[in-house]
């Protein structure tokens, strides 16, 4: 969408430089530009000029990664099924087409200026950063309400409103050219570096507010998206910080060493390059990574593992029905004796009553119904052990229904 029409206007600029351009020319060619190249192209081979063969490899490289990251995020789209990831993949591509741009514009500065370059670049270096920032702002936007509220404005909504905010740097640079070019009939290249810096301060603001946005996003409930906020957060600073260091040098800097309008169009290429590495490394590609990463699976409930108190282990805890006070009477159930055995013990019978006190227990059943207290149970509930008390049984508790034990 953004790459288009600079690769558009770059490609009319060298058709008619190139129609315009006198073959003949007896001017000797740079080292490194033997194979059809002359003047005003001459960057692109220049060996001697080295800053634009290298300005040249690295955009076409940042090229070639934005377009294939932006080819995997569409065919592995359909893969995404949640959808606070899928609301996110709106502003990465937007994101891309912006770096797109930026790569694409920096090729205008390797070319020697005329009027059509000059108005190529006055017209989309704002606007080219804009879109990039607006969709950092979103990001932060989008990641404040997943962490505060768990869910998220859909991928049109958050596309439009960077689009939005992209078009008002747009209307400021038409207002720039039709005020310095029109009106006040100055070419499209006679402009002062201070009126340059002065009409991307909106650029700016959009990227002071993406900082304040990935920082509000890192004080969030959910720590699921803590990582994009942290990552976001990067690219904020350091984008920052590259504008506070190309601003200063396109300002001062050139000026203080003397190179003022020989080092102009470095500087800016270099920040053009440099500002969509900076946003692919430390934005698109993780954001890409964590979009199309796979949900973790549920991990099943390691049993043996005393340290985890299970909740199944909890639930199978009958104890903790069971009052204190009336714990005693469960503890001893399963020892306990019927009257006819207690009463045989007591009396000291033979060996004919010994041996039928040691006959057949009585069933589970019977012993999880009927309470049966031992003579040590009667001596902890406070009771003294007497012969006149010995045939009255205490009650069991009035919460009591039994337990099955066996």
């Amino acid at each position: 969408m953004a790459f288009l029409p600079v690769f558009l206007l770059l490609l009319l600029a060298v058709t008619h430089r190139a129609c315009g351009q006198d073959f003949e020319s007896s001017e000797p060619l740079p080292r490194g530009c033997g194979w059809g190249l002359v003047r005003p192209y001459t960057l692109l081979c220049d060996l001697d000029s080295i800053w634009g063969v290298a300005v040249e490899s690295v955009a076409a490289g940042g090229v070639l990664a934005a377009i294939l990251l932006a080819l995997v995020l569409l065919c592995r789209l359909r893969h995404v099924s949640e959808a606070e990831k899928r609301s996110g993949v709106g502003p990465i591509l937007l994101l891309l087409l912006g770096v797109l741009g930026l790569f694409g514009l920096s090729f205008a500065y390797l070319i020697e200026q005329d009027e059509l370059l000059c108005l190529l670049r006055r017209a989309l270096w704002g606007l080219l950063f804009a879109i990039c920032f607006s969709s950092l702002l979103v990001q932060g936007v989008r990641l404040r309400r997943l962490g505060r509220e768990r869910r998220s404005p859909g991928g049109c909504a958050l596309t439009g409103l960077a689009l939005g905010l992209s078009a008002v740097q747009g209307i400021i640079a038409a207002e720039w050219l039709l005020l310095t070019v029109i009106r006040e009939g100055r070419t499209s290249c006679q402009y002062l570096p201070v009126e340059f810096s002065l009409a991307c301060s909106y650029v700016l603001a959009l990227l002071l507010a993406a900082l304040a946005a990935a920082s509000l996003a890192l004080c969030g409930k959910t720590r699921q998206w803590r990582c994009n906020a942290v990552w976001l957060l990067v690219t904020c600073l350091l984008s920052l910080l590259l504008w506070v260091a190309w601003v200063g040098f396109y300002l001062v800097g050139n000026k203080w060493l003397g190179r003022s309008p020989d080092w102009d169009d470095p500087t800016l290429a270099i920040a053009l390059v440099a500002q969509g590495w900076l946003l692919l490394i430390f934005h698109a590609i993780p954001e890409a990574h964590i979009c199309l990463r796979p949900p973790p699976q549920p991990t099943a409930p390691d049993y043996f593992d005393t340290s985890q108190n299970s909740t199944r282990m909890r639930e199978t805890s009958f104890d903790e029905d069971i009052p204190l006070s009336h714990r005693q009477f469960v503890e001893n159930q399963g020892y306990g004796y019927n009257d006819e055995n207690t009463a045989g013990l007591r009396s000291g019978g033979g060996p004919g009553q010994h041996n039928s006190n040691t006959g057949a227990r009585p069933s589970a059943p019977f012993r999880s119904n009927v309470y049966q207290p031992t003579e040590m149970t009667m001596i902890l509930n406070g009771g003294a052990v007497s012969t006149s008390s010995q045939s009255q049984v205490p009650s069991a508790p009035p919460t009591y229904t039994g337990r099955q034990l066996w």
